[in-house]
């Protein structure tokens, strides 16, 4: 009976907090449906929702409500609530949107707090701030990123040309090859597939990987990965382009071809998730000990 309680006042608190703080809710939802450099968000809800239950069973802690931390994580999140809504004049609309989220997702979690207490938080740590992804990036930071992958891509794919022969001019984020003058747009940036990349990429360290550093290890790999894919992408087609068919600079690769470059990075992760969990392996079988232990040896007959 106490866990339904405990259950159904997380749940109220939950309603309780969104219903405040729908219009945030809401048009977070908009630009995950209609923007795909927020594409991610959608995903982000079912993915926490499930690592928890899965996670659920194999705790080591009863869920005893935790008062103090509770209501502390309520009070800044309404705080941060209030600040969000009183600094209209001050802050752009999407940094407002950014602060009303980030408050939505601390409410939650301090309902989480409050409900289960911080010995089951602290063992669920990774999906409840896994959450705060569904915080849409502000439009400055946004374009800080896009320009770091532009900037990133066209020297991979710079690289990429020089490893193959191709006599190839940079200038920031133009290439020039014989035939072909390439500018790397916002659009070839590959935001949305990156951050698709990370969030995944986060996720399966989480359940495949233990140790804190090899977790981290792959979420870092991200940053290369996804240079590289963009890189690699950008010299693909303009090589199809220039040496098979022009057509390849319009086509179907140019317009949907990002999700084979995205698989392609995904292998990648999955290659060094294999690796790292190989080590992880033989750290916790120490000189290759056999799992099969030693059968007794039989009394000597005289």
């Amino acid at each position: 009976m106490r866990r339904l309680s405990q259950h159904l006042t997380f749940v109220l608190l939950c309603l309780t907090s969104t219903a405040l703080l729908w219009k945030p809710f809401v048009a977070s939802l908009y630009l995950a449906l209609h923007d795909d450099e927020f594409t991610h968000i959608l995903l982000i809800l079912p993915v926490s929702a499930t690592l928890i239950l899965s996670e659920w069973g194999s705790l080591k802690f009863k869920p005893s409500p935790s008062p103090r931390i509770g209501v502390s994580l309520l009070l800044a999140g309404i705080l941060i609530a209030v600040f969000s809504s009183a600094s209209r004049a001050r802050l752009s609309p999407d940094s407002r949107l950014a602060a009303g989220m980030f408050a939505l997702v601390t409410l939650w979690i301090a309902a989480f707090v409050l409900c289960f207490g911080t010995k089951v938080a602290r063992s669920l740590l990774f999906p409840l701030c896994f959450l705060f992804w569904i915080v849409p990036i502000p439009a400055f930071a946004l374009g800080r990123i896009v320009q770091w992958l532009q900037s990133g891509s066209a020297f991979a794919a710079w690289l990429l040309f020089s490893a193959a022969g191709v006599p190839t001019a940079r200038d920031g984020i133009l290439l020039s090859i014989p035939g072909l003058n390439i500018e790397v747009a916002q659009e070839c940036s590959s935001i949305r597939s990156s951050l698709m990349l990370l969030v995944t990429a986060m996720v399966l360290a989480h359940v495949l990987l233990r140790t804190p550093w090899r977790k981290a290890a792959v979420v870092l790999l991200v940053v290369p990965l996804s240079v590289a894919k963009n890189g690699l992408r950008i010299f693909t087609i303009s090589m199809l382009g220039t040496h098979v068919d022009r057509g390849f600079l319009t086509g179907r690769l140019h317009r949907d071809g990002g999700i084979l470059f995205f698989l392609i990075a995904l292998g990648a992760i999955l290659l060094a998730i294999w690796f790292l969990r190989t080590g992880e392996d033989a750290a916790a079988n120490p000189a290759g000990l056999s799992s099969v232990a030693a059968e007794p040896l039989a009394p000597s007959l005289n």
